[in-house]
């Protein structure tokens, strides 16, 4: 038996401006009206799904292509957590 794992996709880009802010980005969400104050990891890992439908596991080697985000087994369930945040604000949809 295989477990499902679930695949997030970026929210559109037009539904969402993004301003740098020192060392925090804004994301004024349209559909909902908010604008969400964000940090790292949330920026990169938006960059590294574009328009691409990713579990948690290929963002992750995404990432450490870019970044050194040290052991990926560890790294997994951390961004898994970060991305079911980020649905819940709406910036990333499961698909």
């Amino acid at each position: 038996m295989t477990d499902f794992l679930p695949q997030y996709r970026a929210e559109r880009a037009d539904a969402m401006i993004v301003r740098a802010l020192d060392d925090i980005m804004l994301i004024y969400h349209r559909p909902s009206g908010q604008t969400h104050m964000v940090a790292s990891p949330v920026p990169e890992i938006l960059a590294g799904l574009g328009s691409a439908a990713m579990t948690a596991g290929e963002v992750v080697a995404v990432l450490s292509t870019q970044f050194d985000i040290g052991n990926a087994a560890e790294a997994v369930p951390a961004i898994q957590v970060h991305l079911d945040e980020m649905a819940g604000l709406g910036l990333v949809r499961r698909s």
